[in-house]
C-alpha cells in the first residue's frame, strides 16, 4: 500500500512511516517509540520536541493506547493485517541487577548474562539508557580486563567481545570514559588491545572505535606512554580496512597519539607511513584523505618519518597530487610535509624527485591560487631554498615559472 494513504495521524513526525508504538512527550506530540528514543538518547543527547522546538523538562514516553488501538483497528480494516508489532517491553532497573549480581557471584553464568545484557541493550534505546543508568558500563569494562587477566582462551576471549559489543552498543559518555581512565586506565586499555590484536574483524572496528574515544579523554603521561606494538596494531587495522568508522577511528587516534613523547618514532616502527602512503593512492573520501595527510605530517615531525616517507616511491609524488585535489585542509597538510622534507632532508635525490614528481610545480601553483596565508608561506619558503637547483628546471611549466618567487 502507498505510504501517502496512510492517514498522516497515524505517522511518525520525525520518519513519517507508521507508528507501531505510539508514545507522547511532555510537549504533547506523539512519536513511534523507536524513532523518539533515537533522538533523545543518541550520542547528541537532543534535548528539545523534534517538532515544537520547546525545551523538554523530562524524558518521560506516556505509551498512547489510544492512539495504538486505532492504529490497530485501521490497519485490520485497510491492509488485512490481524496485528501490528506489539509494543517492546520497558525494561525495569530489577531486570538488569539480576544478570550483574548473577555474573559477579557466578562466574560460571558469566556468558549467559552478557547474552542477555545484549539482548536487552539492542532491544531499544530506552533500555541503553536503562543500562547506562544501572552501572553496567563500569560491569562490562570490568568484565574485558577480568578475562584479559585470565589469559587467552576460546571461553574469554568469547566474553571479551560480548562485553565489547555491548560496552560498544552503550556508547560511553565522556565523563564515563574518564572515570575508566581515571581508575583502571592501563587495564582497560590492555583489554581493548587484546581485543584489537586477537578479535574478529567486528570486533576488532569496535575496539578501535572506543579506544579513540578512551584517548581522547587520557591524560598526558597515558597519552606518552603508549606500547610499539599498540601502534602495530592501529596500523594492522587500517591495512585490513575493516570498515569506514574503524579506519576513521584508527587514523584519529594516530593523529591524537602522534603529539605526545616517542609515539611518532614508535609509529613509524609500526609502519604508518609505509600504509598511510599506499592508502592514500586510491583514496577518494574527503575526511579520510585530510585524516591521512595530517597523520603523515604528524610522523614527518620526527627524522625516522621523513626517510620513510622519501625512501618509498611514491611518498612525495602522492602528497603533492593530494594538494589542491582535496580541500584546503589537505593542501596546507600536503604543503607542510613538502616543506618538512625540502628543509630536513634535502639530498639531490630528494630535490630531484620532488622536480620529477611535480612537488614544486605544485607549489608554485599554490602562490597562484586562491589558498591559506600559510600554506602560500610555506611554499614560498621552500622555493627560495632550493631556487639554485629548481628554478631554470625544465620540469616546471613555463607558466608556472612566473610565479617562482
Amino acid at each position: 500500500m502507498d505510504e501517502t494513504e496512510i492517514p498522516t495521524l497515524f505517522l511518525c513526525p520525525i520518519s513519517l512511516q507508521l507508528m507501531r508504538d505510539p508514545v507522547t512527550v511532555c510537549t504533547g506530540i506523539t512519536y513511534d517509540r523507536e524513532n523518539i528514543e533515537r533522538w533523545l538518547f543518541s550520542c547528541n543527547k537532543n534535548k528539545t520536541c523534534p517538532v515544537t522546538k520547546q525545551s523538554l523538562s523530562h524524558n518521560d514516553l506516556t505509551p498512547n493506547h489510544t492512539l495504538q488501538r486505532v492504529i490497530q483497528a485501521w490497519c485490520t480494516d485497510n491492509i488485512g493485517a490481524q496485528t501490528i508489532l506489539s509494543p517492546k517491553s520497558i525494561i525495569d532497573q530489577t531486570e538488569i541487577f539480576k544478570p550483574l549480581f548473577e555474573s559477579k557471584k557466578f562466574p560460571e553464568k558469566q556468558l549467559k548474562c552478557l547474552r542477555m545484557l545484549e539482548f536487552i541493550a539492542f532491544e531499544s534505546e530506552s533500555n541503553k539508557n536503562c543500562l547506562n543508568s544501572a552501572g553496567a558500563i563500569d560491569f562490562l569494562a570490568s568484565t574485558m580486563m577480568l578475562n584479559k587477566s585470565q589469559g587467552v582462551s576460546n571461553s574469554s576471549a568469547i566474553m571479551s567481545e560480548v562485553a565489547l559489543e555491548v560496552l560498544f552498543h552503550l556508547n560511553p559518555s565522556e565523563s564515563q570514559l574518564k572515570n575508566l581512565m581515571n581508575k583502571e586506565g592501563v587495564q582497560f586499555v590492555e583489554s581493548l588491545f587484546e581485543v584489537l590484536k586477537l578479535g574478529k574483524f567486528r570486533s576488532r572496528a569496535h575496539a578501535a572505535v572506543l579506544l579513540k574515544s578512551a584517548f581522547e579523554v587520557a591524560g598526558p603521561t597515558q597519552l606518552s606512554n603508549v606500547t610499539s606494538e599498540l601502534f602495530v596494531e592501529i596500523v594492522r587495522v587500517l591495512r585490513d580496512q575493516i570498515s569506514q568508522e574503524a579506519s576513521k577511528a584508527a587514523l584519529k587516534l594516530l593523529v591524537r597519539l602522534c603529539s605526545w613523547g616517542r609515539n611518532r618514532s614508535k609509529a613509524v616502527e609500526g609502519g604508518a607511513v609505509l600504509v598511510l602512503i599506499e592508502l592514500l593512492l586510491d583514496v577518494s573520501e574527503r575526511r579520510t584523505c585530510e585524516l591521512m595527510l595530517i597523520a603523515l605530517d604528524r610522523l614527518c615531525g620526527c627524522a625516522e618519518g621523513r626517510a620513510e616517507l622519501v625512501n618509498h616511491g611514491a611518498g612525495v609524488a602522492v602528497v603533492s597530487k593530494k594538494i589542491l585535489r582535496v580541500s584546503q585542509v589537505g593542501s596546507d597538510r600536503g604543503v607542510k610535509i613538502l616543506t618538512s622534507i625540502s628543509r630536513h632532508s634535502a639530498t639531490p635525490r630528494v630535490l630531484h624527485e620532488m622536480l620529477l614528481f611535480g612537488a614544486v610545480s605544485k607549489l608554485c601553483l599554490v602562490l597562484q591560487v586562491e589558498g591559506s596565508f600559510k600554506a602560500k608561506e610555506r611554499a614560498r619558503e621552500t622555493l627560495k631554498l632550493h631556487s639554485t637547483v629548481w628554478r631554470h628546471s625544465t620540469c616546471i611549466p613555463i607558466p608556472l615559472l612566473a610565479s617562482y618567487p
